[in-house]
């Protein structure tokens, strides 16, 4: 009988231990789920993009002839002083290399100016004589006029003669002046690179100073280069009067307007700059995408307000991130952008109830990266599950990830 109690024991023991084990198996087990609660505080939606830093006011000199450019006197980085500063020196160019066609006609020149010089110098000797001949006509001619042997228009003839003598002398210097100066610039053709320069006494240099105090930005070339006039030369700015410009989208750019705040991160310091917008340019440009796609953009430019002192390593052409505040609000309800998801046409969150998962409808406002301003739907306090799976749904019973 003792054998038959023991028996029964066991066997009850064993089907205790086998229901235990089939409740556990079958039993719902609970989803671990990320949890936030709504909150109510201040927020802000903002215009996200790349901003470039530029010097407010930047002057570039360029060359006011054309010429040599020597040797740059300046490095980048340098401080100049208006009208102090040698920043530039041209010399003038150099002549070119004659090739054999431009050499046999340049000397063919210098032979044709040489035989018209000789010409003129001949044509003076003529008129010297004739002049001569015609200035002792008239002075005879004056002697016997005045002892009354020879009438007035005679007289005047002579003079007459004199006077045209003289002006065809005359005109003989001045065709040799000519014919010399013919001769000279036949000559300069002929003249080799070799043979000017900055040796030459005939060259001479014009010193281009700054226009305006400054440090030098760019320098076209360091190195001794040929130069038309009004090709850049340097570049010249105060790297502490510096702007921040931003390309947004157009269709961005008509929720903000000039005086909107903005910050700046990611400049390479360790605190956020506070920044204002001061100019909307009035036209949009087209703007390529890194993914191909045709963008109207508008250019909008920044003014710094954060002290100087903060962001003193930052110079010209620096690359920002932007973050320009579209909206803001200083009490607004709102919840997690990654408790949301979409039922045909309206937005739903899953709000936990007694630790099970009931499905929600919201209304939503204004949104930003990581929040949602909500309208209606849920209260200050609620717990809204994040990242919902598909294990979720109503009444799926739950637990906080963060409590295993």
């Amino acid at each position: 009988m003792a054998i038959s109690i023991k028996k029964i024991t066991l066997w009850t023991v064993a089907a205790g231990a086998i229901g235990a084990g089939l409740y556990f198996t079958f039993q719902e087990q609970p989803v671990p789920v990320d949890v936030e609660e709504v909150t109510s505080g201040p927020m802000e939606v903002t215009i996200n993009a790349d901003g470039i830093t530029r010097i407010r006011n930047v002057f570039e000199v360029s060359a006011p002839v054309s010429g040599t450019s020597l040797r740059s006197p300046i490095e980048v980085g340098d401080f100049v002083l208006a009208g102090e500063t040698v920043i530039a020196v041209i010399e003038p160019s150099q002549p070119v290399f004659l090739d054999a066609r431009s050499r046999i006609q340049a000397e063919a020149a210098i032979k044709e100016a040489e035989a018209a010089l000789r010409l003129s110098e001949m044509n003076i000797a003529a008129a010297e004589a004739s002049y001569d001949y015609a200035r002792s006509q008239y002075e005879r001619a004056k002697s016997l006029s005045d002892s009354g042997t020879l009438s007035t228009n005679a007289l005047e003839e002579a003079q007459l003669l004199q006077e045209r003598a003289r002006t065809a002398l005359v005109s003989a210097l001045s065709e040799r002046s000519l014919r010399l100066s013919s001769l000279e610039r036949a000559n300069a053709m002929l003249i080799e690179p070799a043979a000017s320069g900055a040796d030459s006494p005939s060259s001479c240099c014009i010193e281009i100073l700054a226009p305006v105090d400054g440090s030098i930005l760019t320098v076209t070339s360091p190195s001794e280069r040929t130069v038309m006039s009004g090709a850049p030369l340097v570049r010249i700015g105060l790297v502490d009067d510096l702007e921040i410009v931003v390309d947004l989208l157009s269709t961005d750019v008509v929720n903000i307007s000039e005086g909107s705040s903005a910050y700046i991160d990611r400049w390479g310091g360790s605190e956020t700059l506070h920044a204002e917008i001061y100019r909307i340019e009035p036209s949009a440009f087209t703007k390529i995408s890194a993914l191909g796609i045709a963008e109207q953009r508008v250019r909008v430019v920044l003014d710094i307000n954060s002290p100087e002192e903060v962001y003193a390593a930052l110079g010209d052409g620096f690359r920002v991130f932007v973050k320009v505040v579209e909206w803001s609000s200083e009490d607004v309800v709102q919840i997690p952008i990654s408790s949301l998801f979409r039922s045909e046409e309206s937005w739903m969150v899953f709000r936990l109830e007694n630790g099970s998962a009931e499905s929600v409808p919201v209304s939503i406002g204004k949104r930003n990266a990581s929040v949602a301003e909500v309208l209606d739907g849920v209260k200050v306090g609620d717990i809204l599950i994040t990242h919902p799976s598909d294990r979720i749904a109503d009444g799926v019973l739950t637990v906080n990830r963060e409590d295993l």
